[in-house]
């Protein structure tokens, strides 16, 4: 009875769940051996994302380009595009995705995720960014989808490249060249991102939130926009916030000193010194050498001394001091009393490295030379 009962389980589930059996589909190497891959990096805070498939040369060297890759767009024969550009690559789409906005060749493209096609020429590629991002290939390639197209030139490669593969190149702190690489062909485009107005609006972000119960956080996002000369009037609000008491800010040389460095660069120069003034009492021995330091660079000798003479009396014949004292009596071109306190400090150097900068020091100031 039970092999019976058995049985007829066996039955039903051949029965009933044949078309399930069928429909099922095993995890297998993808089509044509073309292996997927994925490529990301950051261009400033912009993350860039290709998601793609690698074809092989597999011995096909020379009937790549204009043959395997067709010139230009192209009746594949499959699906209801009738002139479809090259998929940039094998199998799924392939596909790019900027967190931010950017801009391809100096043409702006929002932020998002794009299906990227290739309309192929050996003299000019043309480059497709497509709003659609998810059918299969470009057998579904719509030209209204077209959200950017951006011309390159092709560029011969002194190297095979047996696995189609993107390489970013060239980076600098706002762009990266990012290259298609194949066989013995780079195809280059440049990608730009506003690493300024990225990092503002981040700290805009992120001063809504939990970093925002601290003045170091203010004061960071405001010297940040002193330092590049942008969005200065929300900056100097950053260090009012930063220099009140809510956060502990007020008896801070660097949260002063910031709030400084906002209004010199709003060109209201007067209240930057009355604000450093009330910063000076707060800094340690290195901060106000420091701040000496960006009135020498400055050529403000005077107010430089001034800066040092204080910083000396507050902590006498110490190293940091002397050299302050040194680089202040060279400013006014006193050179033999600036002498006197960088010896001193070339006895006090707390490591070699010191001891060098204090010996090149002494030398200009024995030629009669600024050590500023």
């Amino acid at each position: 009875m039970k092999k019976l009962f058995n049985a007829c389980i066996i039955m039903a589930c051949l029965q009933f769940g044949l078309a399930h059996v069928v429909k099922a589909q095993l995890t297998s190497l993808p089509d044509g051996d073309n292996k997927r891959a994925s490529v990301s990096e950051q261009i400033g805070l912009t993350d860039v994302s290709i998601h793609y498939s690698r074809p092989g040369v597999k011995k096909r060297d020379g009937h790549i380009w204009g043959e395997l890759v067709p010139p230009g767009y192209v009746d594949q024969g499959f699906g209801p595009s009738k002139s479809a550009p090259w998929r940039a690559g094998a199998n799924e789409n392939t596909t790019i995705e900027f967190s931010t906005d950017i801009k391809v060749e100096g043409q702006p493209l929002a932020a998002g995720k794009y299906g990227f096609f290739i309309a192929y020429s050996a003299d000019e590629c043309t480059l497709i960014f497509s709003k659609n991002s998810t059918s299969w290939g470009s057998f579904y390639y719509k030209p209204d989808e077209d959200v950017l197209r951006v011309k390159v030139k092709p560029i011969p490669a002194d190297k095979s490249v047996e696995r189609l593969k993107y390489e970013f190149t060239d980076q600098t702190p706002n762009s990266a060249i990012i290259q298609l690489q194949w066989e013995k062909l780079v195809i280059p485009f440049k990608i730009e991102a506003d690493a300024v107005k990225n990092q503002v609006a981040f700290f805009k972000q992120e001063l809504r939130g939990e970093k925002s119960f601290n003045w170091e956080s203010w004061s960071q996002a405001a010297l940040y926009c002193a330092q590049n000369k942008t969005n200065l009037d929300e900056a100097l609000m950053w260090a009012d916030t930063a220099t009140s008491r809510i956060f502990g800010g007020s008896q801070s040389f660097q949260a002063w000193s910031t709030k400084a460095a906002v209004l010199d660069s709003l060109g209201r120069g007067t209240e930057a010194a009355e604000t450093m003034k009330k910063g000076l009492p707060f800094g340690s021995d290195y901060e106000i050498y420091g701040y000496g330091r960006t009135l020498t660079s400055a050529k403000k000798a005077k107010e430089a001394f001034a800066i040092f003479k204080m910083n000396y009396d507050k902590h006498p014949d110490e190293f940091i001091t002397n050299v302050g004292m040194g680089r202040g009596y060279s400013g006014l071109g006193d050179y033999k009393k600036a002498l006197t306190y960088i010896q001193k400090a070339q006895v006090q150097a707390p490591n070699k490295p010191n001891k060098d900068a204090m010996d090149r020091l002494a030398k200009k100031l024995q030629d009669g030379k600024d050590i500023n």
